[in-house]
This record gives structure tokens, sequence and C-alpha cells, in this order.
């Protein structure tokens, strides 16, 4: 198979679909693999890196040109050229959060295989990663925030001895909950979680530090936690679908002057009211006095950590597809077969079709 892993377009997306070690290893495998010029520089790999393992170093065109094209972030409206009728893209769609992208994918006919909607065991392997990295990032970027100097409430997370700790609050606790907690826990500021399955909370409490607790999630108890909240993580997910709203714009009344929102549920069309997209080049903008950081691709900003993570778990699912083409690899394998959002013009994830009023096809039916 030829396997194309273009440069990533997205505002400042430095992580890259493939690192020399999967190249190697597809090459060895007998297959071709064309990495656009550059594509690795942001993550700190070098075009001679992919030549020593085996790649054609080529152009954007030359890398779309590809049975499957393996990358990071959707495509982007510059890209949709490229789009051609049983050309397998292998990458997050996230397509709950647009419904022109989603549009686009079928009228395209390409093979969308989304990475956070593969599932294992009863979990995303490909989204878990990125969930890491992003929940990691969470509290430090609301920390940064509160700084005065930008336009923040001037806490310190941590506090001092005589100063009380700031109060980060985490919406969800999955994955991106459950490391947002964690690393605000252990810069010092007290942490709740909201979360609405008892045993998960039962979980959190057992794995968490005590300066984290965990509550049922309901609208009296976010009301009553917004009130002491200095940094909110917006950390919700249904698996594919569109994120429920659970912070209002009223909501935000109740919150502190200069308090910070991460909604990190952005991708999937985030959990605040509130929320717009933002950018790396272009992170935050208030509202009511609340800063918002909704990022739409937070790990790019930790670019190697992210490739090398996300690769990790994306390489036995590309040898896969490679070695067997899609159709059986994916009926041979329950979990893959959920990612599998689109096909020849057919979308094949209920939960997309549910948010937008659209028809959809069992996967099944078009292996």
């Amino acid at each position: 198979m030829h396997i194309g892993v273009p440069k990533e377009i997205k505002d400042n997306e430095n992580r890259v679909g493939m690192i020399p070690s999967g190249v190697q290893t597809l090459v060895d495998n007998g297959h071709t693999v064309s990495v656009e010029t550059g594509a690795g520089q942001g993550s700190g790999i070098g075009d001679e890196e992919y030549v020593d393992a085996g790649a054609d170093i080529v152009s954007a065109d030359e890398a779309w040109d590809a049975d499957m094209v393996v990358k990071i972030k959707e495509p982007m409206e510059s890209e949709y050229g490229y789009l051609e009728d049983g050309k397998i893209v292998f990458t997050y769609f996230h397509l709950a959060a647009s419904r022109s992208l989603t549009e686009e994918v079928l009228d395209s006919g390409i093979v969308a295989i989304a990475y956070e909607t593969v599932e294992k065991d009863g979990g995303l392997p490909l989204l878990r990663p990125m969930s890491q990295v992003a929940g990691r990032m969470a509290p430090l970027m609301g920390s940064y925030y509160l700084t005065k100097h930008n336009r923040g409430s001037g806490v310190l997370l941590p506090g001092i001895p005589g100063v009380e700790p700031g109060h980060v609050l985490v919406l969800g606790g999955g994955t991106v909950g459950e490391n947002a907690a964690r690393v605000a826990a252990d810069m010092g500021a007290e942490v709740t979680v909201l979360e609405v399955d008892q045993e998960r909370m039962q979980e959190l409490d057992e794995l968490l530090p005590s300066n984290v607790s965990t509550r049922i999630s309901n609208t009296h108890n976010l009301e009553e936690e917004l009130e002491n909240t200095d940094v909110l993580v917006g950390a919700v997910l249904v698996p594919g679908g569109k994120a429920p709203t659970l912070v209002t714009e009223e909501h935000l009344d109740l919150m502190r002057t200069g308090s910070v929102i991460v909604d990190v549920a952005v991708d999937q069309g985030g959990c605040v009211e509130t929320t717009e997209p933002t950018s790396h080049s272009d992170p935050v903008y208030q509202k009511q006095g609340v800063t918002h950081y909704a990022v739409t691709n937070m790990p790019g900003a930790y670019a190697r950590t992210a490739t090398f993570a996300i690769t990790n778990a994306t390489m036995p699912y590309i040898r896969k597809i490679a070695e067997n083409g899609w159709r059986h690899t994916l009926k041979e394998d329950d979990g893959f077969l959920k990612g599998l959002n689109a096909a020849h013009g057919e979308l094949t994830y209920r939960q997309v079709a549910d948010d937008f009023g659209m028809d959809w096809t069992e996967p099944g039916s078009v292996l």
C-alpha cells in the first residue's frame, strides 16, 4: 500500500501523523511511504530521518496522492480538494463539531476512519493519549491565564503558607478529567471533580490525592461550586458526539471576575455555552469577565511528546490496514469498525447522524 503523511496546516499544529520508526516498519513490510517535506519539523524530526527510514520526501500534492493518508487533525478547507472517493483518511475528524466538514466528507466519498471513535476493551485507545496531554495541560493553561497581566484574578493556584490555594473545578471524570485533576492537585490547588457515574467517583477517590474531592454532577452542585472556582476545566465526552452544554451563559454570573475556563471539550463543540473555538496564536477571549481558553488542538503545543504518544497508539492500526485493506481489517475487529465514520458517501457513525439529524448506515453494511 502507498501511505501518505502530509504536513499539518492547522494553526500551530506541530504534530505529525507518523514517526520514522513507523515508516521503517511499513517499508520493511513492502509498503511505500511518502512524507511531505517539513512534516516532522514541528516535532523535532527532520526530513533526513524519514529518508533514513525509507520514506520518500515529497510535496503536499504527492503526500495526498496515496491509498491511505495518515495525519493528526481533520482536513482543513484548503485540503478538501485532496479528498477523493475511496481514499482512506485516518485522523482525528471530530465530525460532530462541524456539519460542513461532515458534508464534505460525505460528498467526497472518502473512507473516513476517526481516531477518536476507535474502541478497545471499552476504552478509546487512540483518543486516550491526547486526552492525557490535554488534561495535563488544562491546569497549566488555567494557571497562566489567572495572572494579572493576562487579565486574570491574580490567584496563585498552589497558594502559599498563610494564603489558601485556588480552586479548580473539573467537569467530567474520564481521561481528561482525571489527568487535569491530578496535575491541579499536584500543583497544590483544591480540586473538585463533578461526575455522573458513582463507580467512577469511587475509582477517582482511590486514585487521586487527598486534595481532590468528587461530587455528583447536577445543576445544584455545579452552581454551588462555580461561586468558588478559579479555573474550570471542561472535560465532558460523548464518544463521537457533540458535548452536552453544562455551563450556560447565565452561569458565568456566578464566577468571579478574572477566573478562567479551559474547555477541553471544544473539539466536540464544547460543554460551555459561551465556548468559541480558538487557536494557539489567539487562544483566549473574555466574556462577562471570565477568560475562555478553547484551543481546538491543545496537544499541538507539546508537539514532540504528543506526536510520539499518538503514533505509538496508531501504528498497530495503520499496519493492519496496510497489510489487509480497510474492509477486511474492520470486518475482523468490531472495536476498529467503530472508528469508521463515513465511507463512499454513507455516514456510518450514528451519534454524528443523530446530532445533525442526518441519515446513517450501519457500518458493517459498507464492508
